[in-house]
């Protein structure tokens, strides 16, 4: 029986994601082992279940049938799991989790772990990358996204806000000055976060007593990645822009200093999101409250969707 709730697990994940490698490693298996789990179930019911080409997957007839039967069936398991826990009091089992690079390993990683520590029972898998993660889609408990969130098949808390500083190192500033408003960026060596656009420069906003003062900046250094930018302004080469939450520790160190301090860098909303269709298991009520309660938002909570947290 546990074989074969794998391999309809298999199945499903599969049909939602559309391939099986996709399914593989949404599961931490093998693409072999999970080719295996659908040749299982179609040998035991007889039938195809899908049609496989080098391109693309389709449901059978059959297994259109199957795979609604099979959510069924998987959804009871995960209420009758949750209902479990929930008697036991203890928390457990593995959760997928979702962050941007930059706060992911240097704020959210650290909660996480110290999570675990306290919580035998709980393993976690945090997935670090800057790009669009669909939580149900991917197969992720959690996901943290910087906001608008428009889904509505999500329940979204809010966490504080993704804040950015603009800095530079003590030593640069002793050798080059310190800009007084944002347009003297432009005579200084700037340090740039890749463009997603593919523009040769980036643009960098500000406010003051509710005037926009916006500069274009030419990078001769540019990174994907907030920590290394944090390093090389630290070691003198430059200034940058980059989220407080990467910059926290460097300016508490005395290694970056902030600049600009009556101007305001444009902040972005950041939300813990997860599925309002599932059930919620112990193991994410826990780890929802660990996250909002390392990281509170200012002022209220926000929730989208269906549902609450």
């Amino acid at each position: 029986m546990t074989d074969r709730l794998t391999s309809m697990t298999v199945f499903v994940k599969a049909t939602d994601l559309g391939s099986l490698t996709a399914a593989a490693t949404a599961l931490g298996m093998s693409s072999q082992m999970a080719g295996k789990h659908i040749r299982s179930l179609e040998d035991r019911l007889g039938t195809p279940l899908m049609r496989r080409s080098t391109r693309r997957q389709s449901l059978t007839d059959a297994g259109r049938l199957f795979y609604e039967r099979c959510r069924r069936v998987l959804s009871e398991v995960e209420a009758a799991e949750a209902v479990i826990e929930d008697i036991s009091a203890t928390p457990r089992g593995r959760l997928r989790i979702s962050a941007p690079v930059g706060f992911g390993a240097t704020r959210l990683a650290p909660v996480l772990t110290d999570f675990v520590a306290r919580h035998a029972g709980i393993e976690i898998e945090l997935v670090l990358t800057d790009r669009y993660v669909d939580p149900v889609d991917e197969g992720y408990d959690a996901v943290v996204r910087l906001g608008p969130i428009a889904e509505t098949s999500l329940v979204a808390r809010e966490l504080v806000s993704h804040e950015q500083v603009v800095c530079a190192s003590p030593a640069y500033l002793a050798a080059h000055g310190t800009p007084e408003t944002p347009e003297d960026l432009a005579g200084h060596a700037c340090l740039g976060f890749v463009n997603a656009s593919g523009l040769p420069y980036a643009v960098w906003r500000f406010t003051k007593n509710g005037a926009d003062h916006t500069v274009r900046i030419r990078s001769r250094f540019q990174v994907n990645d907030g920590r290394v930018l944090s390093a090389a302004a630290a070691a003198g080469h430059g200034i940058a822009l980059q989220p407080e939450a990467v910059l926290r520790d460097a300016i508490e160190q005395g290694s970056l200093v902030p600049l600009l301090t009556g101007y305001r860098a444009p902040g972005r909303a950041m939300f813990l999101l997860f599925s309002a269709r599932r059930p919620q298991p112990l193991k994410l009520r826990a780890l929802i409250d660990e996250v909002v309660k390392a990281f509170p938002a200012m002022g209220s909570t926000s929730a989208f969707g269906k549902g609450r947290a």
